[in-house]
């Protein structure tokens, strides 16, 4: 039914843009659709939280997340969008702005913008770095003021190219929100100078963060990172991403056999019914494979996407399940041991279903460590330590953190607050990102301990806009909507801060 009383509320905030309540309206519409078969036991899941498709919708008419391929693009032009094949670098820049307008997502925005540094390099031969630099910040602008959520992502690395050079130059000046930036990092391909490069930026801006390009180049035969650190195929994506919130769940268990006997694999078992529900409805109802251009034109292959299983709270799971003992998730043997029996048992189980329309990942699902909401209180991202109970190691902290990335193929990622002295050595931090991907952490961000553009969950928000924000100004970007009330409930400001 429509949710006239939201709508109002909507239409008369006095604290969203014009786009953002027509963003809104637009949601309050679907949800006023009924098409999904939803049984009485996964409402109860939902109700209860344990069970969050992430504001999908009741009526889901195009994938979550979209990987187009940019280089095809680049090669070939559109015939749709009326668009040759770009020849120089005003020509690429302003026929990629062109794209990004036209790639939709759950936010409406692109949450994938492409190997920007490989997309660029060949079209700046004979520029100087200024002519080139000139350019890029107004790109890189444009991006940020018109695309207004920071669940958005390009991605450079892992070979070391001018434009990747002059990409972080630009990124480390600026200091936008958006796009999020990942560097696919290798060793034996990677540079030392260029990371330490990026390792610097991210100490001045939160950008890049840092991706095991070793650990994650399997999962696809061309893999981007998207949304928040979302790995998944390009020319393709993910259908729908809905999560098991542990926590929820942990609390309804009379006892650990209980939670593991019987609950656990019931509410993963809906969870997937769930999600073919909302696969079958994208492709066979919503008419998108059928009419998008981006298809049309090989941008996108129905076949190289997948329905992401989420997973997050595992820690207040534990916790929960722990009550009483004095035992907590990332400070005890037995707590993360009952955590890797957790993940163990949901490893298995979900490997047990079929997904529907998943071909590239051989009909199953793909487990992804979900990074949160808002209205997340008490529940820690995916699999992390919660902010207070951070190993007084950092080393011990990251060793952790190796335990749980490795079952998390669609993308799991850790953040860390570094001391601002750093800055003086970021060949420091590499040795320490080396060493974090060696012991198998498979993605990590940092931001200095006084940077205004902070890590949120996975995507950023500048501390300044919060602030705004609180004081119910109207602010651009509507992941600063998400980012405040998080960033105060969950007490990111209190992250232990390393390297100190």
């Amino acid at each position: 039914m429509f949710d006239k009383e939201n709508a109002y509320k909507i239409v008369s905030s006095r604290s969203l843009t014009h786009e953002q309540k027509l963003m809104q309206l637009a949601k309050c519409a679907e949800n006023g659709l009924d098409v999904l078969n939803i049984p009485e036991r996964a409402r109860h899941y939902f109700s209860t939280g344990a069970i969050n498709d992430l504001f999908e919708g009741g009526a889901p008419y195009r994938p979550r997340y979209i990987l187009p391929d940019y280089e095809r693009f680049v090669k070939n032009g559109s015939a749709f969008l009326k668009v040759d094949p770009p020849k120089d670098l005003d020509e690429l820049l302003y026929s990629l702005m062109i794209l990004y307008r036209h790639v939709p997502s759950i936010t409406n925005f692109p949450v994938y913008l492409g190997n920007i540094d490989k997309l660029i390099d060949p079209f700046i031969e004979g520029l100087s770095d200024e002519e080139v630099l000139k350019k890029l910040r107004l790109f890189m602008t444009y991006l940020d003021r018109t695309i207004t959520d920071s669940f958005c992502h390009a991605n450079i690395g892992p070979e070391a190219t001018r434009a990747g050079w002059l990409i972080l130059q630009v990124e480390k000046e600026l200091q936008n929100a958006v796009p999020n930036l990942t560097i696919k990092y290798d060793p034996d391909i990677t540079p030392d100078d260029f990371m330490e490069a990026a390792i610097d930026c991210s100490l001045v801006c939160s950008n890049p963060a840092i991706c095991n390009h070793k650990a994650n180049k399997d999962t696809f035969d061309d893999y981007g990172i998207s949304s928040c650190y979302n790995i998944l195929a390009t020319r393709g994506g993910a259908y729908t991403l809905t999560r098991i919130t542990l926590t929820k769940l942990a609390e309804e268990a009379r006892d650990i056999d209980h939670f593991f006997n019987e609950l656990l694999p019931e509410c993963l078992g809906l969870i997937a019914d769930y999600m073919n529900e909302r696969i079958r409805f994208i492709v066979e109802q919503s008419g998108f494979f059928e009419s998008n251009f981006l298809v049309k034109e090989g941008l996108l292959s129905k076949d190289r996407f997948v329905g992401m299983f989420g997973v997050t709270g595992l820690a207040e799971g534990v916790n929960t399940l722990l009550k009483g003992t004095g035992k907590l998730y990332g400070n005890d043997p037995d707590a993360d041991a009952l955590g890797v029996r957790i993940m163990d048992a949901i490893e298995r189980i979900v490997s047990g279903f079929d997904a529907e329309y998943s071909p590239i990942t051989g009909g199953k699902f793909m487990l992804h460590a979900q990074v949160g909401l808002d209205s997340d209180l008490g529940i820690t991202s995916g699999v992390r330590i919660p902010v207070g109970d951070e190993p007084e190691s950092f080393a011990e902290h990251l060793r952790h953190c190796a335990k749980f990335h490795k079952y998390f193929p669609a993308g799991v990622g850790d953040i860390f607050p570094i001391a601002t002295n750093v800055s003086r050595n970021p060949a420091a931090l590499l040795d320490v990102v080396k060493g974090a991907f060696q012991t198998g952490v498979h993605y990590m961000s940092f931001y200095a301990g006084d940077a205004d553009l902070v890590r949120i969950t996975g995507y950023l928000v500048k501390r300044s806009e919060m602030e705004k924000y609180r004081n119910k100004e109207v602010v651009l970007q509507n992941t600063t909507h998400l980012g405040a009330p998080n960033y105060d409930v969950n007490r990111l400001a209190q992250r232990k801060v390393r390297m100190a």
